[in-house]
This record gives structure tokens, sequence and C-alpha cells, in this order.
């Protein structure tokens, strides 16, 4: 069996290793030869994902044990814990560890090619590449892999059985984000290290939220990003770069050097109706929308979809895939898939965007300050992570309750 996975992100290189090492025969193809290139990702993650993820301890450029959210009137909210709640990723770092380990377990790796276009039929794919010379070249597989995520380069359109509205309904999200790496001194450093910070409110971004994480060696990820509403909902505020400079402004980074610049976007269903395969191409990661939009997370949920696929190429790899059973393995992928994920992540997703898609005035902010408020009073550090991470909403009763129902007070 030859199998080849288009991208080498997370999902893309976890998949690449745990298939080669299954004895599966594997290319995979990255526009990039650079794993250092276009990091943009916010790279946060809570503690017990390092371990059930497998993620590499290398790859932790910080640890925190503090949640802080500046609300919409700029007061800052604290919650506090004796021990690590989670860690700050590099994420290029990340990216470097995971390609070497797919080339140490076999995978052919095609760094600065691109995948042009693929036809399949019930026993093949066919599969046009480029070099980095530019020159087009031709493979012939047995399966295709799309990691492209929200781009959905090779599942394509045909991914959705019907059209998913994205005015009506709002089952399909678009979001966009940039980020700044920046070379703070140590006393500046200080201010923001050992925990991660939120900051909320229609004056500063409309439709999403800002922060500032810390990172090794006295540096700082800024960032801002957005949820982008329909149109009869938009509400027109500062762009994401103007939030961002006036992020880094007001709280006195702006003489900081900038080591990079960078940016992204995400494009998702809230309920994940998509098919998770078509015909010889499957869909892992943020092609079948495993990103959480509650807190912009995407790694563990890329990596847990790699783990599960990869157990059903395993099924494949003793016997052929027949058109009988193609439905009943996409129903089988998407399952796996949702049990892992869970209701909780559904009813997270709902929050989000009920919450992101209505942050636009000053009744959207007045909202949000009383969840605040309310979890300040009443939550602890680990209440929030089990909260923003876990999706435990109950245990704040009433005040979740219009999130929770996809409602919002007026």
């Amino acid at each position: 069996m030859l199998v080849l996975i288009a991208g080498a992100g997370p999902a893309g290189s976890r998949l690449s290793e745990r298939l080669a090492n299954s004895g599966i025969e594997v290319v995979i193809v990255e526009r990039l030869c650079n794993a250092r290139k276009d990091s943009f990702s916010s790279a946060v993650v809570p503690i017990n994902s390092i371990s059930s993820n497998s993620i590499p301890i290398q790859a932790v450029s910080k640890y925190w044990n503090e949640w802080k959210i500046y609300d919409p009137l700029g007061v800052s909210h604290s919650w506090i814990n004796s021990s690590n709640l989670g860690a700050v990723l590099d994420f290029s770092k990340l990216r470097e560890i995971l390609w070497d380990a797919a080339v140490k377990s076999g995978v052919k790796a095609l760094f600065g090619w691109s995948v042009l276009k693929s036809f399949q039929t019930e026993y093949y794919v066919d599969v046009e590449l480029r070099d980095p010379n530019g020159k087009v070249k031709n493979l012939r597989v047995d399966y295709l892999v799309d990691a492209t995520g929200h781009k959905r380069s090779l599942i394509g359109p045909q991914q959705f059985a019907k059209p998913i509205p994205s005015s009506r309904g709002h089952n399909l999200l678009t979001g966009s984000g940039v980020e700044w790496i920046l070379q703070a001194n140590r006393n500046t450093s200080n201010i923001w290290s050992n925990k991660i910070t939120f900051f909320l409110g229609s004056k500063l971004i409309t439709h999403g939220y800002g922060w500032i994480f810390p990172m090794a060696n006295d540096q700082l990820k800024v960032g801002v990003c957005r949820v982008h509403p329909p149109n009869k909902l938009f509400k027109k505020g500062l762009s994401n770069m103007q939030s961002l400079k006036r992020l880094i402004n007001e709280y006195e980074l702006s003489e900081m050097k900038v080591l990079d610049k960078h940016g992204g976007s995400i494009n998702t269903s809230i309920k994940r109706h998509e098919n998770h395969f078509v015909g010889r191409i499957f869909g892992v990661g943020d092609t079948i929308s495993t990103a959480n939009l509650l807190g912009g997370e995407g790694i563990r949920y890329a990596l847990a979809s790699a783990e599960i696929l990869s157990n059903i190429f395993d099924k494949l790899h003793a016997k052929s895939l027949s058109q009988s059973n193609i439905k009943s393995l996409n129903k089988y992928y998407s399952k796996k898939v949702s049990q892992h994920l869970g209701w909780r992540w559904l009813i997270s997703n709902r929050i989000a965007r009920k919450t992101w898609l209505g942050l636009s005035d000053e009744k959207a902010d007045k909202r949000l300050l009383d969840l605040i408020n309310g979890l300040s009073s009443k939550a602890s550090a680990e209440g929030i992570s089990a909260l923003l991470f876990d999706y435990k909403f109950e245990r704040y009763g009433l005040r979740l309750l219009p999130y929770v129902l996809g409602r919002q007070r007026n």
C-alpha cells in the first residue's frame, strides 16, 4: 500500500509517522522547505495533553500556571494555580521534531513540493506534483490524505454532501488571525511570564480576542484573531493588524524587536457533518473541522485525528477498499473522531459562535463583563482550565446557560 499525505502540519506529520511504523509506504508532500517558516499557531495546550497527545517535551517553550483576562473595561482578572496548568509550545520546534520523526520512521518527505491536482478511480489515485524547480511529476498511489487544513485543497467541496450555509445558521465559520513574536527584555517578559493573558472587548477587536503568551528567552507571542460573521451581522471595527498594533502600544511593547510576523485562517463547520473521506481521499485535522473555536485550539485535536485515521489505515492495510464499504467506513471514521471530541466539544463551539459573532458593541461587552465577573468570584484556576479546555460548563450554572443553549441575553 502506498499513501500520499499532502501537508506536513501536526496532523499530516504524525499520521505519516504512524503509518510508516505500521509498515505502510508513505510519501508526505509539504510546500515549505523550512519547518520554521509560516509557523502561525498560538500553541497553548493543557498540561495533560503533553502526555495524552504525545507532544515532545522539547517543543515546550514555557509552562504556565495562571490565567489572566482583561475585560472590556480593561480590568484584569487573575486565577493562579500552585502547579502548572499548561504549556506554550514553540510551534516551529514542534513541527521540526515531527518532521524528523517522520523521516526517521521511513517516510519519504518531499519538502518544497506541492500537490497540484489529483484524479481518482475505484482502484487508485493519480497525483500531479510540482517540485521545488517547478517541474511537474506524476505519482500513482493507493490512497491520498488531505492534510492541507482549512483550504481542503484535495478533498475539495465534494466533502460537503449538501451545501453548508455560511449566512444562514452559521454552520460554516471563517476566522483569521495575526501574531508577532517580540523580543522583550527581562523586566518586561517577567510581567507576562508564567501566565497566558487574553484581551476581550469590542473596542480592541470586534468578533474576537487578543493575547500575550510567554515564550523562552524573554520572547512574547502577541496576537489577535476574529471570527468573520455574515455581512448582515458584521460591525466594522479595527482590522486585525490595527488591533494588534493597538494592543502592542497600549501595553508598552512597541519598542521591542519584532522577530517574526505571521498570520493564518480557519474555515470550519460547527457540527462536523462533512464527509471525512471521498473515494480514496481522506481528510485529517482541520480538513475535517477538528479545531475548536472557543480558544482557537487545533494542535491536540489534529494529533488525535491522526491517531484515529492511522488505526483505520491499519484495517485497510489488510484488505483493499471496495465501493460497498465506503459509506460505512466514512461513518465509522466520523463517529470515532466525534466520540473523541465529545458532546462538550460541540457545545463549546456553539458557545464560541455566539460569543465571537455577537461581540461587536457595548451590549455584548456588558454580557461578557457579567460573565467574567461571575467567573472571577466563583472559579478557581483549575476551574477555568476545566471550562476552557475540558468544556465543563455545568458547574457555573445559570450564568452560562444562555451561551450553552446558543442564546444571548439582551
